[in-house]
């Protein structure tokens, strides 16, 4: 007998509809969750050779670190932000104190170049916030002029030797966008003086380690910082965490 047309689903059908009207299972982890053990772990190896090392360079210390534990998966290695966290509850743990003279040497170094370019509405960024910038990181600020040539003026004013060169800086939309960059030393301090257009102001470019905008203290802030971390305000302390 021949089959009628209609609406009536064929059993096929009607198991495809069941089964599409079920729940959808839940998505396997991820290979990034799955190995977090491994992530963290090599978060805390690379933490520890920056601090006994007094390297740099997260990319340098998470290489080693890798070479040391022998994991090989680039998936289970850790980000810039995984390991700063590390990094900073490794200088909470072991000797806090002498980090805490260093911090404060830093930002106390950072607030006389700040006042020495106050005209450029400098910003302090960097590690030297987070409180884990050790001497030979030394202090990076963010001045603000579209045109350069007044801070080279002020660096000769001053008498004080610089090297400049151009670095590229990644921003919010995607872009990267190369600035210049001035850098001299005071003391035994390194300073680093990143010049940033005026439309900067209000989209920095993002923080090589949290991947956020760096939009840094301003000398007020800092002031306050050096007077106690108690005295800051909430978006300043936010940006301590």
């Amino acid at each position: 007998m021949p089959r009628r047309n209609g609406s009536r689903p064929t059993r096929r059908s009607r198991e495809a509809s069941m089964a599409s009207a079920q729940p959808k299972s839940s998505a396997r982890p991820s290979a990034r969750s799955g190995c977090a053990g491994q992530r963290r772990q090599l978060a805390y190896e690379a933490a520890r050779i920056m601090r006994e090392q007094s390297l740099l360079r997260l990319e340098h210390a998470r290489r080693k670190a890798v070479e040391r534990l022998g994991i090989t998966n680039k998936r289970c290695w850790p980000d810039n932000a995984e390991i700063q966290a590390a990094l900073e509850d490794e200088y909470r743990l072991f000797n806090p104190e002498a980090q805490q003279q260093v911090t404060s040497t830093l930002r106390e170094q950072a607030l006389a170049a700040m006042q020495t370019f106050a005209e450029f509405e400098p910003r302090l960024v960097g590690q030297t916030l987070s409180g884990t910038a050790s001497l030979d990181q030394g202090v990076r600020l963010h001045l603000f002029a579209d045109d350069p040539r007044p801070i080279v003026f002020r660096l000769i004013d001053k008498g004080i030797p610089w090297q400049g060169r151009d670095r590229q800086h990644r921003y919010a939309d995607g872009t990267r966008q190369t600035h210049p960059t001035f850098a001299f030393v005071a003391g035994e301090i390194p300073v680093e003086l990143v010049v940033l257009p005026e439309r900067a102001r209000r989209n920095p470019p993002l923080s090589a380690i949290s991947e956020r905008p760096e939009r840094g203290l301003d000398v007020d802030a800092v002031e306050r910082l050096l007077r106690g971390a108690e005295e800051a305000s909430d978006e300043e302390k936010a940006l301590l965490a």
